[in-house]
């Protein structure tokens, strides 16, 4: 090695200075754009609300619902246009996700949900009960959501639940079928 090389190698380096300002400055920067995109998501989740206005209110459970058939826990995935797994349904906090206790009773569908608004689905209004895969925001294993499609406003609707339990889906879409085909018959 040369002495120049040598003498380099000997000395002393300081560490960097780290430029304070610059860095809180990104960091700001960096903040304020992420308040600004949340901002913006939130603005387009009211925008959709205001589109789906012309929604009416949703049915509550009457006083005496009748003896329960069937009773499940589990979590509410939200609603669609029906045939439309995508097109989320946002008005009346249909698109609010939340635990959720279904009951199945000669009157209809009662939905609880915690935190969330209550909607009743009357035995008139329910049209198809399935098993599927997906619904907005929430894909899963085939057959892993109970979908139920039902009438409201002029509008079909599907809303899309995960039992705790997923063996009991199918015995819920055999008995809102079974409701379903009854209803259409004494209707007819």
């Amino acid at each position: 090695m040369t002495p120049v090389l040598i003498t380099m190698a000997m000395e002393k380096k300081s560490a960097e200075v780290t430029d304070w300002a610059a860095r809180i400055g990104w960091v700001v920067g960096l903040l304020l754009f992420v308040v600004f995109v949340y901002w913006l998501m939130r603005q387009g989740w009211k925008w959709r609300g205001s589109l789906q206005s012309d929604l009416p209110e949703l049915p509550t459970a009457p006083a005496e619902p009748g003896e329960a058939k069937l009773t499940m826990t589990g979590r509410y995935h939200g609603s669609t246009t029906a045939g439309q797994w995508l097109d989320r349904i946002v008005a009346h906090g249909l698109g609010t996700r939340s635990r959720a206790e279904l009951t199945l009773t000669e009157q209809g569908l009662v939905v609880e949900r915690p935190g969330a608004q209550d909607f009743f689905v009357p035995a008139a209004a329910l049209r198809e009960a399935r098993l599927d895969k997906g619904i907005a925001g929430k894909v899963l294993a085939e057959g892993g959501l109970l979908i139920v499609t039902w009438a409201h406003g002029g509008k079909l609707i599907d809303s899309g639940f995960r039992s705790d339990h997923a063996a009991e889906q199918s015995t819920w879409v055999e008995s809102l079928t079974n409701m379903i085909n009854t209803t259409e018959g004494a209707a007819r």
